[in-house]
Order: C-alpha cells, then structure tokens, then sequence
C-alpha cells in the first residue's frame, strides 16, 4: 500500500508549494518547491522526484543526515475546520546526478542540475 494516499495524496494533487526541511552542522535549513514540479514527474513506488536548480545547502545538510521532512498544503481540500488541508511527509532524500531518476527529471526540467529523490516512509494529514 502506497504511504502516501487518501487525503494526503489529495493534497499532493492539488498542493501549490512543497517545503523540504533539512538539518545540518549549523542547524534547521528549509526551502520549496513547485507542488506542480513534483506532479509532472508522479509519485512511484513512494519516491518522490524533485527537480534541482539550486537548493546547494539542502545538498550539503543531506551530506550530513539523509532524513528530510516535506510540509504541502492546499485550501482546495477541506480541513477539519474550514478550508484547508496539509500533509507531513518524511522520509530519506539524495541528490542524483545521474541515472534514470536523474534522466526522468532532466527529460522535463532542462535546467535541472539534478534530482532530488526523497524516499517517503511516512505520511500524515495535518490541519
């Protein structure tokens, strides 16, 4: 069963922005991408493919530690309260510079320098 789903799947469908949280020696280091950059290139087999131009401090903090948090959300899913739905997505991440992880993105993103391919293990609804 694939770990993201449900809600959380809806919420990726439709999510305009995706911040990626890592750490490293100097601390909690968070930057975003386009939730449509990670929908033209699909959720397989629970990894996630995110095309890279810069993000240079997330590769070095993932030098450090693999583990990475994601923080989506969108106010086209209803919440528990109004409006509103987020997802928590953890998991493992590494920079590809090559092989088809890196091909699929370079195919759709020519600017892309390299993947950022996030192994999720776990994803929770939030809001």
């Amino acid at each position: 069963m694939p770990k993201i789903d449900g809600i959380c799947k809806e919420v990726m469908d439709k999510a305009e922005w995706i911040a990626i949280a890592t750490t490293g020696p100097d601390g909690p280091h968070v930057v975003a991408t386009w939730g449509d950059y990670v929908r033209a290139l699909g959720i397989e087999d629970d990894t996630l493919l995110i095309p890279v131009g810069h993000m240079h401090k997330t590769e070095a903090n993932l030098k450090h530690s693999d583990r990475v948090e994601l923080l989506c959300g969108t106010r086209q899913v209803q919440g528990t309260h109004g409006p509103g739905k987020g997802c928590g997505i953890v998991g493992k991440a590494e920079f590809q510079t090559a092989g088809p992880h890196f091909d699929a993105v370079k195919t759709k993103f020519q600017w892309a320098r390299a993947a950022l391919v996030v192994n999720v293990e776990e994803a929770k609804p939030q809001l």
